[in-house]
C-alpha cells in the first residue's frame, strides 16, 4: 500500500530550530534568541511542493512537524475543517516562507503586517485571527510571506537557488500582460480574461489538481514536477483539465484562467519553484 507519494521536504527538524532559511533567493541565517525567525523551512528543497497520503495514527501536528512547517499551513492549504483528518487523506504540502514574529507592547496586525511587507489579508487568515482580535504581548504569529532584512553578522550566509533554465520554460498563456512581477514564492500574475487556455509551462507529471476550495488563496490550481527538478504552479483557474499522475507535454492546455481564491480579477498567477522565473 503506498503511503507516501512526491514528498520533497525530507528534513524533519522543527520549524523554529536554528538553520538556513531559504527566502527571495537568500539563505538568511536565523537568529535563534532574537524572538524571530524564518518558518516553514525544510530540506534542500524547501521550495517544493510535496503531497502527502495520510496514514492510521497521523495528526496534523505530527505532519506538521515531520515536513518542518507549521499546523496552520497545512490546514490553510487544504481547506480542513474543524482540524480532522482521515486515513487516506491526500494533503498538499506548501512550503510556505514566513516569519515568526513574537508580539510586543504597542504591536498590531496592521504594523506587524508592514514590518514584515506581507498582506494584512494573508496574516488575519493563515493566524485565525478575527478582525477585533488584541494581540497578546509575548505570543507569537506567523507571518505569510513576510521577509526580512539579511542581518550583517558574519554568521551570514549569501547563496543563489536559482538554476539556469534559459530556454526551458513556455510562457503559460498566449497573449495577456504582466500585471504584477516577483512575489511569494517566486511567482509572476499574467493578466487575461477568464476562460484563456492555461499551457503547461515544460514537460512534466502533474502533483497537484485542485479543482474548487481556497487552498491557502491559489483557489482552483495545478501543479507539475519536471525532469529537471523544478516544479510549476497554476493558481487561480476558472477550470481544471488534468488530474493527479498524468504526464503532460509542453504546451498542452492544463486549465483555464479564473478568478478563484484570494483574487481581485481574472487572471493567472505563474510560479517557478526550483529556478529562476523568466516572465
Amino acid at each position: 500500500m503506498v503511503l507516501l507519494e512526491a514528498r520533497h521536504n525530507i528534513n524533519p527538524v522543527s520549524v523554529f530550530s536554528k538553520q538556513i532559511a531559504i527566502v527571495d533567493d537568500r539563505a538568511i541565517e536565523s537568529e535563534g534568541d532574537s524572538g524571530e525567525a524564518f518558518a516553514g523551512v525544510g530540506g534542500s528543497e524547501s521550495n517544493q511542493i510535496s503531497v502527502y497520503i495520510v496514514r492510521q495514527g497521523d495528526t496534523l501536528s505530527g505532519i506538521a512537524k515531520m515536513f518542518g512547517v507549521t499546523t496552520n499551513t497545512i490546514v490553510w492549504a487544504n481547506d480542513i475543517k474543524g482540524g480532522v483528518i482521515k486515513e487516506g487523506n491526500e494533503l498538499v504540502i506548501l512550503p510556505i516562507s514566513g516569519v515568526k514574529h513574537s508580539v510586543k507592547s504597542g504591536d498590531t496586525l496592521a504594523s506587524i503586517a508592514k514590518k514584515y511587507k506581507a498582506d494584512l489579508d494573508d496574516l488575519v487568515s493563515y493566524n485565525g485571527f478575527a478582525a477585533n482580535d488584541k494581540l497578546v504581548v509575548g505570543s507569537e504569529i506567523i507571518v505569510p510571506d513576510g521577509t526580512l532584512s539579511a542581518p550583517t553578522s558574519s554568521g551570514v550566509a549569501v547563496v543563489s537557488s536559482g538554476k539556469s533554465t534559459f530556454g526551458f520554460f513556455l510562457k503559460p498563456i498566449n497573449g495577456g500582460k504582466k500585471t504584477q512581477g516577483i512575489h511569494g514564492n517566486n511567482g509572476v500574475d499574467l493578466g487575461a480574461r477568464t476562460g484563456t487556455p492555461v499551457l503547461a509551462s515544460a514537460s512534466g507529471k502533474v502533483i497537484v489538481a485542485r479543482n474548487g476550495g481556497w487552498n491557502g488563496g491559489y483557489g482552483s490550481y495545478v501543479v507539475i514536477s519536471h525532469s529537471n527538478g523544478t516544479q510549476t504552479l497554476y493558481a487561480h483557474l476558472s477550470a481544471v483539465y488534468v488530474s493527479v499522475g498524468q504526464q503532460v507535454s509542453q504546451g498542452k492546455t492544463i486549465g483555464a484562467v479564473g478568478n478563484t481564491g484570494k483574487s481581485t480579477g481574472p487572471h493567472l498567477h505563474f510560479e517557478i519553484r526550483g529556478a529562476k522565473n523568466p516572465f
